[in-house]
């Protein structure tokens, strides 16, 4: 009777169910098989479409304006899309049309805003296409009730995070908020990442804003992105600054809890 090993087990196997990384994959001979192959090169061709994305911001505009909100579609030095991904530079700032149309709203609108929220495609058109709206339906009927003034919503085309804070410099606004498409990865082609800023101008370093990642249905979701964006609006009013200097440390609630009390703290730190 034929002898036969038993085949080892993995123990890798049940760390797949814990996490979108591609490990345990198997392989056939010294190569991977071939329907992991196939479902890297999708992954992969999917991110590269989400950063080619032209960014659609006359449907988005044409959206908020059923929504009861105002738009105004501007656009970063870049001209074009070959040009934003060799020059991050060029996509920190406006042109000079979209610059001087900001001065005209902001004489037309003197006194400034509490709030400018600014949404850009970053390198995930696709991001922004798919969560702005109900990311902004969360986030915007919370902050009316703490009674912030807003200014139209910013759309800029070709834009990176500190296009904001010349739109917000421009603007006279206290805040902003930068709605932009994050670097896609091989398992998130959608990634919304959140910027946040207290007293905006521009040559402000990343030191001096805060962010709040993976804002996806599959990551952070709406509700929860919009409650700390909230916590640190309300502390950057309270301290007058933001960055590294404001701590997330909003009361999140804990799903083991019988009659739905907070937790204080990071609930990524545990306990303190």
């Amino acid at each position: 009777m034929e002898h036969r090993t038993p085949t080892p087990e993995n123990p890798w196997l049940a760390l797949r169910n814990l996490t979108p990384a591609r490990i345990a994959l198997g392989r056939s001979g010294i190569s991977l098989p071939t329907g992991a192959q196939l479902d890297f090169q999708f992954a992969h061709a999917q991110a590269r479409d989400a950063v080619h994305l032209p960014f659609d911001h006359g449907a988005l505009a044409e959206q908020l304006k059923g929504r009861g909100r105002d738009s105004l579609v501007l656009h970063s030095a870049a001209s074009d899309r070959h040009q934003y991904l060799q020059r991050p530079d060029l996509g920190r700032r406006l042109n000079e049309d979209s610059a001087e149309q900001l001065r005209q709203h902001a004489q037309a609108n003197p006194g400034g805003c509490d709030l400018a929220i600014v949404v850009a495609d970053g390198l995930s058109a696709l991001a922004v296409h798919r969560h702005t709206l109900p990311f902004l339906s969360r986030f915007e009927e919370q902050a009316a009730a703490d009674g912030w003034s807003c200014a139209p919503v910013l759309l800029v085309e070709q834009g990176r995070v500190a296009v904001a804070d010349e739109v917000g410099e421009l603007l006279g606004a206290r805040m902003t908020v930068m709605l932009i498409g994050e670097r896609p990865g091989l398992s998130s082609p959608d990634s919304l990442g959140l910027y946040f800023t207290y007293g905006p101008k521009v040559g402000l370093t990343d030191a001096y804003r805060n962010c709040i990642s993976n804002v996806r249905l599959e990551g952070l979701s709406y509700g929860m992105a919009a409650h700390r964006l909230l916590y640190l609006m309300r502390e950057a009013c309270r301290r007058q600054l933001s960055g590294v200097n404001l701590k997330d440390e909003a009361e999140v609630h804990t799903l083991e809890s019988d009659n739905a009390a907070t937790q204080k703290g990071n609930f990524l730190l545990g306990e303190q």
